[in-house]
């Protein structure tokens, strides 16, 4: 397979039973765009097993996020601190069937997680 963006995967649909997004779609261009051809190259009986990071539940916490977002795209590969993932995932199609949140280790303002399991709807 040659290189390809999450926006544009080079494969058939319902071409997968699961697809692994890990730490990824903070950075994605287009996020929307690249779920939705995950969403494509399912299978309806597939599942998408994700580990992202993003927006906190603590409002004090996000407005951090977004006063630093700017500088942390240019520092951190186009990493967007304040999207949530577990919303974009809902908003694409996708039914979450597993969802577990919060903090890893290190600053608040990086490290909190969303780890689930979701299906297309």
């Amino acid at each position: 397979m040659s290189n390809a963006s999450a926006e544009d995967i080079p494969v058939e649909d319902d071409d997968f039973d699961t697809v692994v997004s890990t730490w990824t779609l903070c950075s994605v261009p287009n996020v929307y765009r690249a779920l939705a051809e995950l969403r494509r190259v399912l299978k309806p009986t597939g599942r998408l097993i994700f580990a992202e990071h993003g927006a906190s539940p603590e409002p004090a916490i996000q407005r951090w996020q977004r006063r630093i977002e700017p500088l942390w795209k240019v520092i951190g590969g186009g990493c967007h601190l304040s999207r949530s993932a577990d919303t974009l995932i809902a908003n694409a199609g996708f039914r979450i069937d597993e969802l577990e949140t919060g903090y890893l280790p290190g600053p608040k303002l990086a490290t909190f997680t969303y780890r689930g399991v979701a299906a297309p709807r």
